[in-house]
């Protein structure tokens, strides 16, 4: 893998810790929930976040791929706490930059590394057509 693989890999998983991180303390402990149980709003707003955790931690780049989607309401989310008023503000920020570096680290991982997984693909496949048939 190229250092800018790596570096976009590493940005991914920053994120998304961070964002994990972020989301548990914020409905646990930061500003928890008045009108529904803390259990349930974990659960919907944490659990599709450990679905990828497998394949992000073994490096798989469709994985990496439908993550950056999955960034998506997590960064509306931040929004909302920004705008809405009723949390302090820094936490939606922090929501707002954690989902951003792992939309922006999975996207890059996912591209980078599908086109090196690519082109080892095409040099195994010419080497492949140039061997002497017996």
């Amino acid at each position: 893998m190229s250092a800018n693989t790596i570096a976009c890999r590493w940005l991914a998983l920053a994120g998304y810790f961070l964002l994990l991180a972020l989301l548990l303390n914020w409905y646990t402990w930061l500003a928890p929930p008045t009108h529904v149980p803390v259990s349930v709003a974990l659960a919907i707003v944490a659990v599709p976040l450990l679905l990828p955790l497998r394949g992000l931690l073994h490096g798989r780049a469709y994985t990496h791929a439908w993550t950056s989607f999955l960034a998506l309401p997590y960064f509306a989310l931040g929004v909302d706490g920004v705008a809405g008023g009723v949390h302090p503000p820094w936490i939606g920020w922090v929501a707002i930059v954690s989902s951003v570096a792992l939309f922006c680290g999975a996207v890059g991982y996912a591209r980078l590394r599908g086109r090196e997984l690519q082109a080892m693909a095409t040099a195994a496949g010419s080497e492949h057509e140039t061997r002497p048939r017996a």
